[in-house]
């Protein structure tokens, strides 16, 4: 394996070891296209918590996700050279108020971004092993269980099985095939994309075709909540009603937001101008019509009764259910079920693809440790994807996948909450700075607004899913404290890479503050805005 190693930060050209630019938008946005079967992940636990609000939760989160791509593509464009994402643009407007802030932003990213190649892997690998063995057989029922996670969430162990170990090869499958380069990863990704995202818009459609959603199904348009003896029933729009609404709204927007990882690759676009925009705009409708459609027709479909069911929580009914709602016979059941497997794996080479660039240019900008920015021969961020992969060979022994996908979008709402006020501090501290596409300033505001949004979203449900889920994702957050400080007071001595250095600056001179003590009040705002969130929350019936 040929390795181009950046040998240190502040003396490799700014084009040795770098991507390659060979893509268009359309590449991007095939690679992006894994993002609607993210719809698997969760649209069972969101079901069996919110019940007949359920659609209308994925449907509102969709348009939130949608209005905050408008920011996302501006400040993309402002770096063309750069790859990693949203984050890593975002990034940049923090810095000059606090080294550490823009480091943070990163890592918040990385860390809800990348468990899509385990919680995807293990889906998958639970699908294939509920296709070819029954429920009660060997191979389905044994485990080695190394630690418990009680402590954070009932019921959460660390364990080995079938699953993992299945999982586990799916991921070096991904691994492989992306390690040729970018550019031969979009070209399968195409072909797959185009197999597997038709079935799970035929689940969306062919249920309205022929009459099977029932509206019933719909009414009375009210949250889920747990009477004395546990049970759910059909609640309120009190503090109980709404408390479950965020906790719910949490969980949808892992799923509903992601398609910002078309911006992932705008250093390796042949026109960033042009292509950002498309790749971001393309993929975010294609995001809402998936969105609609299949939680619509699966709400429809089920019914309370059936969205309450424990394999529609846990994701391993969910399958099953989609084959039931086209009609389909035990053969062509197996086929839709191996191709919702396939979309899977789609997905998790969606996640390696843009989680492995946010760790590389993080490295490259000298906030991640050094080795993560080597690349092979062929262009690819190698030691960000073996890391990718350690990191998430452990998250795969993790039982409880849902409580994995909020731990990971707890994270997640952080970098949202600092990227969309990146929009407006760019706009202040880099006037003149040439867009290739520059929001309307309207959009750029409520942006900003959705950022706040989602630390409420965060502080309000997170604790819902588990009694020390909030806390442990903000430990999660601090985690790169030590990491940043090591590489850039030791490693680097206190300076960033020249190239970085140059994004803060103008015409050689340090960009100028001009935002003054907004920041820093933003910033104390959005972290009452978690603590109001986290005192609204209300878990019983009064």
């Amino acid at each position: 394996m040929s390795e181009a190693v950046l040998s240190s930060a502040q003396d490799v050209p700014e084009d040795a070891g770098t991507m390659r630019r060979t893509l268009n938008w359309t590449h991007a946005f095939w690679i992006a296209s894994g993002t609607p079967v993210l719809v698997l992940f969760s649209i069972g636990a969101v079901a069996s918590a919110a019940g007949n609000i359920s659609a209308g939760v994925w449907i509102a989160s969709m348009f939130i996700g949608f209005v905050q791509c408008f920011t996302y593509a501006e400040i993309s464009g402002l770096f063309p050279k750069k790859s990693g994402g949203a984050s890593v643009y975002g990034a940049i407007a923090w810095v000059p108020y606090g080294k550490m802030l823009g480091p943070i932003s990163v890592w918040a990213n990385w860390f809800s971004w990348s468990p899509v190649l385990a919680i995807g892997s293990g889906l998958a690998a639970g699908y294939v092993l509920n296709l070819l063995f029954p429920a009660d057989s060997l191979i389905r029922t044994w485990q080695i269980t190394l630690f418990d996670l009680s402590f954070i969430k009932e019921g959460v162990v660390v364990r080995l099985n079938a699953t993992f170990f299945l999982g586990l090869a799916l991921m070096l499958t991904v691994f492989m095939i992306q390690h040729r380069g970018i550019l031969k990863a979009a070209r399968v990704q195409m072909i797959v994309a185009i197999a597997v995202l038709l079935p799970l818009l035929l689940i969306g459609i062919v249920p309205l075709l022929t009459g099977d959603i029932q509206t019933q199904n719909f009414t009375p348009f009210v949250p889920l909540v747990l009477d004395a003896a546990g049970k759910p029933v059909h609640g309120a729009w009190d503090m109980v009603g709404m408390t479950t609404l965020m906790a719910c709204l949490l969980l949808a927007a892992w799923s509903t937001y992601p398609f910002e990882t078309a911006v992932c690759y705008v250093s390796e676009f042949k026109n960033p101008g042009y292509d950002t925009v498309r790749a971001l705009v393309y993929s975010g409708l294609l995001c809402i019509a998936f969105y609609t459609l299949v939680p619509v027709a699966f709400q429809g479909y089920l019914g309370l009764d059936g969205l309450l069911d424990p394999g529609i929580y846990d994701g391993t009914g969910v399958g099953k259910v989609m084959t039931q709602m086209v009609g389909a016979g035990p053969m062509l059941g197996n086929v839709i079920i191996a191709t919702l497997t396939l979309s899977i794996c789609l997905v998790v080479m969606t996640a390696m693809a843009g989680s492995s660039r946010t760790l590389y240019q993080g490295s490259y900008d000298g906030w991640l440790p050094k080795y993560l920015s080597r690349v092979n021969s062929h262009g690819a961020p190698v030691a960000a994807m073996w890391t990718d992969l350690a990191v998430n060979a452990v998250l795969l022994s993790i039982s409880d996948y849902v409580f994995l996908i909020v731990l990971a979008n707890t994270t997640y709402m952080i970098f949202v909450f600092l990227n969309l006020q990146a929009g407006w501090l760019h706009r202040i501290d880099r006037p003149n700075q040439e867009r290739p596409y520059r929001a309307p300033t309207w959009l750029l505001a409520v942006g900003a607004v959705c950022g706040f949004l989602n630390l409420l979203i965060m502080g309000w449900g997170a604790d819902f899913w588990g009694q020390r889920v909030l806390l442990t994702s903000l430990l999660i957050v601090a985690g790169i404290i030590p990491i940043f400080a090591y590489r850039h007071y030791v490693t680097d001595r206190g300076q960033f890479p020249r190239w970085m250095q140059d994004d803060l600056e103008q015409n050689g001179q340090p960009i100028r503050r001009r935002a003054g003590i907004l920041p820093y009040l933003t910033l104390l705002a959005g972290g009452l805005t978690i603590y109001v969130g986290h005192l609204l929350a209300t878990y019983h019936v009064p």
